[in-house]
């Protein structure tokens, strides 16, 4: 409490003035409301009112949320490293667009060619980044298959740049602060190659900080097309897709989209017929962090989700209207989500996620000389702020 500190300067003393007489006034006050507060915490009616707001809590969708515990750290069950890679692998090939995330990328190199998968195809098309996002691709150039940093129109032109690249018979792109979660690429492989019929697939998405650490996750339910038609629930970081319908869809990007491509992308491959399926498995991880979106971004990203909408159903469609038409996809998803609190209880064996790499850019002599660097000309600009 805050009076602690004068309470220990006049205890054991008699109250000879009147700030004492005050003072002593005062801690029966705290005395008595914190009584009070204990008795109230145990009383029936406060009791319920914490039930109802814990299964208020647990009943609240949380797809479309970015944020939904405290951190914690980032772990699996154990199972996740021990996905068996089919005989013979398909070829997967991932992209990872980039700019200017140079905090980020070598984690999301790492998850990606950490998994060892034999068949993998990895290319990073980099904007120009003036940070030290090319240092880090030249010091893992060995693990990568190709990489360009050059200026481009924005991330259509770099997905269509990288998988120009690419030969691999399943596709996706991750991107550059975002990760692919332990055994991702072999449980998607053996999915593919048991699922013949399906060209789409999609899992469970994990959210972290900037420090790796969970604070959420988005337990989907199984695969609807309403959904699809109305707002953007398929975790980008967790789509894979064949290359037949990706030929089938023109072999590119929409450049008209800066933001929502991945969707248009799936409307168009339901347009050309494709096979969609969710899978009940954390496949990838979105980070969330400050320098994700201005304010600018999201308005632009909201615009093109109208043009989408009005593009499938003929008209305008509200995101209210939208949200009010997925109340029982929404219900379905907060089942899955407490089956998996559920699961989550269970004593099973569990592994922390390892997000940095031994032989990590970041813990060399000149990422250390670097950050140096960019201390000095930080301290430089603040200085020369202040001046003026």
């Amino acid at each position: 409490m805050r009076l602690e500190g004068l309470r220990a300067g006049i205890e054991g003393r008699q109250p000879k003035r009147v700030v004492d007489v005050v003072m002593w006034r005062m801690y029966d006050v705290e005395d008595f409301l914190e009584s009070d507060l204990r008795k109230r915490r145990r009383h029936p009616k406060a009791l319920v009112e914490r039930a109802l707001d814990r299964l208020h809590a647990a009943t609240t969708p949380k797809i479309g949320r970015l944020a939904h515990s405290k951190p914690t750290p980032l772990r699996l069950p154990a199972r996740y490293w021990r996905a068996d890679v089919p005989d013979p692998a398909p070829s997967i090939s991932i992209v990872t667009p980039s700019y200017r995330q140079g905090r980020y990328i070598e984690r999301t190199i790492f998850s990606v060619v950490g998994q060892h998968y034999p068949q993998l195809e990895y290319v990073v098309q980099d904007g120009g980044s003036g940070d030290e996002t090319v240092e880090v691709l030249r010091h893992h150039e060995a693990e990568i298959a190709s990489w360009e940093s050059a200026p481009d129109s924005g991330m259509s032109a770099a997905l269509n740049a990288g998988f120009a690249r690419t030969s691999g018979e399943i596709m996706a792109y991750l991107n550059s602060d975002d990760l692919l979660l332990p055994g991702s690429l072999a449980y998607v492989a053996r999915y593919f190659a048991e699922h013949p019929d399906v060209d789409v697939v999609y899992g469970n998405r994990v959210l972290i900080d900037s420090g790796d650490r969970n604070v959420g996750v988005w337990v989907l339910p199984r695969h609807h097309d309403e959904a699809l038609s109305l707002l953007d629930y398929v975790p980008q970081e967790t789509l894979f897709w064949r290359r037949r319908i990706w030929d089938a869809v023109g072999g590119a990007f929409d450049p008209a989209f800066k933001f929502a491509v991945d969707w248009d992308l799936l409307l168009r491959f339901r347009e050309q017929g494709a096979t969609f399926a969710h899978v009940p498995h954390f496949l990838g991880a979105f980070r969330v962090h400050d320098g994700q979106k201005t304010q600018r971004q999201e308005v632009l990203g909201d615009l093109e989700c109208n043009r989408l909408r009005r593009r499938v159903h003929g008209r305008q469609v509200s995101t209210e209207e939208a949200g009010s038409r997925l109340v029982r996809y929404r219900r379905r998803h907060v089942r899955a989500h407490l089956r998996q609190r559920l699961l989550d209880r269970l004593p099973l064996a569990r592994r922390e996620v390892q997000t940095v790499p031994e032989n990590a850019w970041l813990r060399t002599p000149q990422a250390q000389a670097r950050e140096i660097a960019d201390a000095a000309r930080s301290k430089r600009r603040t200085a020369g702020a202040s001046e003026h």
